[in-house]
């Protein structure tokens, strides 16, 4: 089980997401939202908050659920090779500088009027619109 983040903040042209650069499979580098594997015995909610910490080193609040995804990626030879099931939540910006961090090559602020800007995973940008609609 992986949870994925959906973080925003006020910026002056409105609503931004910070984007990872994702430096490891799966999806390396694709621009991704913050997220990672959960780990054993921690609840979804602290695996949010830890993935996005570690990631970014932001703290985060007001996770709320947005949806959970299936993630099917095929092998070398086009047969399934891992199916990941992620759930993703919507969080507010409280403190701390974006930098990369752990297994994030990359991260970047952005307005959520650019994402078109940004070669998304089609359900990562549907995951985002979904989590500004979350307000």
């Amino acid at each position: 089980m992986g949870v994925g983040v959906v973080v925003l903040r006020g910026g002056k042209t409105g609503a931004e997401v910070l984007l990872v650069l994702r430096g490891r499979p799966p999806r390396q580098g694709e621009w991704s939202i913050p997220g990672g594997k959960q780990e054993w015995g921690e609840t979804l909610h602290e695996a949010a908050h830890r993935e996005v910490r570690e990631e970014t080193g932001l703290v985060v609040t007001r996770l709320r659920l947005i949806d959970a995804v299936d993630c099917l990626i095929d092998d070398d030879s086009g047969e399934l090779g891992r199916h990941l099931t992620l759930v993703d939540y919507r969080a507010d910006w409280v403190s701390g500088e974006a930098r990369a961090g752990d297994d994030a090559a990359a991260v970047r602020w952005v307005p959520v009027s650019d994402l078109d800007r940004y070669e998304l995973w089609s359900e990562t940008r549907r995951i985002i619109l979904a989590g500004v609609g979350l307000g």
